[in-house]
């Protein structure tokens, strides 16, 4: 799951509740996190639940109003390809999440965490690698891909462990896309409000790049 999203969600770490009153967030996860026993307790202790149709249609149309479900849409093939000094979504063909919304007429939210793929150190294996193909395959058959990565030593940064390095991570929230309630939307429907997201996700990280260190000839690369 992504940092960003857990700490500035999933905790009041940065007072979410204040920021967003009368506003319930679930944080959704690949549904292979809930496989692995401790875990699972640890993540719906946090109320993050699977990313799954059951789960999305529960949230949005039994469970009261106010609530709002963070989706890393890119997920595990994101993850693998996420390094420091790289901005990059999987998100082009990532459409499912448009759909859920439509059916319940749920505004769609752009978020963006700048400083994320910094906070650790990953080993990338290229597309065609043998290193690739083993987490393509973990990725199709159990849910989520496994990945080389390091951080910081517990009481060094200048040896490695898996304590994150010491670097912000700032979530930015742009302005809700009103979204039609429609039972059955067509392809057409999809694809537009897919495009209206993707168009409002790379202006609204425009807007704030050169905030957090970035050089205003910095592009957000969709894929």
């Amino acid at each position: 799951m992504g940092l960003g999203a857990f700490c500035n969600f999933s905790t009041e770490a940065t007072e979410v509740s204040k920021k967003f009153p009368g506003i319930r967030p679930y944080l959704a996860t690949l549904a292979g996190n809930f496989r692995m026993p401790v875990l699972r307790e640890y993540l719906m202790s946090g109320g993050i639940c699977p990313v799954n149709r059951d789960t999305i249609d529960y949230l949005l149309s039994k469970n009261g109003s106010g609530n709002a479900i963070i989706i890393v849409v890119g997920g595990a093939a994101e993850s693998l390809s996420s390094r420091p000094g790289k901005n990059a979504v999987t998100l082009r063909n990532r459409k499912g999440f448009v759909k859920l919304a439509l059916r319940h007429g749920a505004d769609l939210v752009p978020t963006y965490s700048f400083g994320e793929n910094e906070v650790y150190k990953q080993v990338i294996f290229e597309e065609g690698s043998w290193g690739r193909w083993v987490q393509k395959k973990f990725q199709k058959y159990i849910g989520f891909a496994p990945c080389i990565f390091h951080g910081r030593g517990l009481f060094s940064s200048d040896t490695w462990g898996l304590v994150p390095y010491s670097k912000p991570i700032t979530t930015v929230v742009g302005e809700p896309i009103t979204i039609p309630k429609l039972e059955h939307p067509t392809q057409q429907d999809i694809d537009l409000y897919h495009a209206m997201y993707m168009e409002a996700l790379v202006k609204l990280f425009d807007r704030h790049k050169t905030k957090f260190g970035l050089p205003e000839t910095e592009v957000l690369e969709v894929n």
